[in-house]
């Protein structure tokens, strides 16, 4: 019976393909093997010895200590692209938010419920409404940068709507590039497209390399009537900054999903209470594939879509047993750990090694179950950090 914990109001869409005869599930299971999450913060929590895997129902990991789950031998997924149709959905709302005097139009009409008179209010908006007028869409440029799932849908739904798209993204994949339509003109990088936008929204995630990515030095590269919408994380934007470009009239407006005090009741800012993951439909689905990805690695060893270890998958060989073991990742380890195997009389039927930065992952199935003693010895071999046989 595996054990698995979890926080948050998890979609029972997603926990519903636990099953019911070999899983126990909830908030308060002792001595998980597994923990499913969605915002709950994780540092500073002492995690049970048992737990063997993290999965976030969501695509950020920034509420897990991933390098010291690491160092346990603790794999962490997410799952990439589960949300990214809700994302691209709030975001196109944003360019349109953004472009017409939606909500200023809104808040004019509400004003207007002393007026009695329908004739006399009709008269009157179109008399005022000249001042809500917008701009459109088609013919404009749209800036991405990050072009991974949520990038390329916003990118290629964006040419649907007749705009001109650039993107930058020194780390494309090739399987994002399958996803990306060719209309899509790349940069070179960020600095070449900051200039050529009418509008800007990023995709990338919170690591240190993109902290403060748009800041003072790269408002100034930006056209004065560019607009920035930030569904992605709060600190790739400097907000002191943003603010700064926009009372000096560098920038025309700012739309995000993350509110901060010096954003509340800007006029040319839109910040919305971090929604854009939040449709049952994107819960149901990380939900989903968190739990599938979980379970995979509980019965099978098998790791997809980790953040901090390799991609990892192999199919069962009918019959064998499985040995999955997590090393630091320096050479002859896995020699030293198919010497004990063949010391033992163990025979291996297949394998698979991967690394990832400084973590190997390996899989070997192998004739029989092997004994404790057997184990014991593969534990003991320098560098290994943890075992499991399944």
């Amino acid at each position: 019976m595996y054990k698995i914990r979890t926080y948050n109001a998890i979609s029972n869409k997603g926990l519903s393909r636990f099953p019911s005869d070999s899983y126990e599930v909830g908030a308060d299971v002792d001595a998980p093997e597994g923990i499913v999450l969605r915002s709950h913060k994780m540092h500073g929590e002492t995690l049970p010895s048992s737990v063997l895997a993290v999965a976030r129902a969501g695509a950020g990991t920034n509420n897990i200590p991933v390098a010291d789950y690491t160092g346990q031998g603790i794999v962490v997924f997410n799952t990439p692209g589960a949300n990214a149709n809700a994302v691209k959905e709030l975001v196109l709302a944003g360019l349109l938010l953004s472009s017409r005097g939606i909500l200023e139009g809104r808040a004019y009409v509400d004003t207007l419920g002393d007026m009695d008179d329908a004739a006399e209010m009709s008269k009157l908006l179109e008399k005022q409404k000249k001042q809500f007028a917008g701009s459109e869409l088609m013919g404009k440029t749209l800036g991405v940068v990050g072009l991974g799932a949520i990038g390329s849908m916003i990118a290629n739904a964006a040419l649907a709507l007749g705009m001109r798209v650039v993107g930058f993204d020194p780390a494309l994949s090739v399987e994002a590039a399958w996803r990306l339509s060719s209309q899509v003109e790349r940069k070179e990088s960020l600095q070449a497209l900051l200039g050529d936008v009418d509008y800007l929204t990023l995709h990338v995630p919170a690591i240190e390399p993109t902290i403060n990515l748009i800041n003072a030095d790269a408002l100034k590269l930006m056209k004065p009537d560019a607009a920035i919408l930030n569904f992605a994380r709060d600190a790739i934007v400097n907000a002191g900054d943003v603010v700064a470009a926009l009372n000096a009239g560098q920038l025309r407006q700012y739309i995000c999903d993350f509110p901060m005090p010096s954003l509340i009741g800007l006029d040319k800012v839109i910040a919305l209470p971090h929604i854009g993951a939040s449709t049952a439909e994107a819960e149901e689905n990380c939900a989903v594939m968190a739990v599938d990805q979980l379970r995979d690695y509980l019965e099978n060893g098998n790791i997809t879509n980790s953040v901090n270890f390799p991609q990892t998958t192999m199919p069962r060989a009918p019959g064998a047993c499985r040995i999955c073991f997590t090393n630091e990742n320096v050479s002859g380890v896995l020699g030293h750990v198919l010497t004990v195997l063949a010391e033992k009389d163990v025979n291996v039927i297949d394998m698979v090694n991967k690394s990832r930065n400084d973590v190997a992952y390996n899989i070997l199935d192998v004739e029989g179950q092997p004994s404790a003693e057997v184990l014991e010895a593969i534990c003991a071999v320098e560098h290994v950090i943890s075992l499991r046989a399944i």
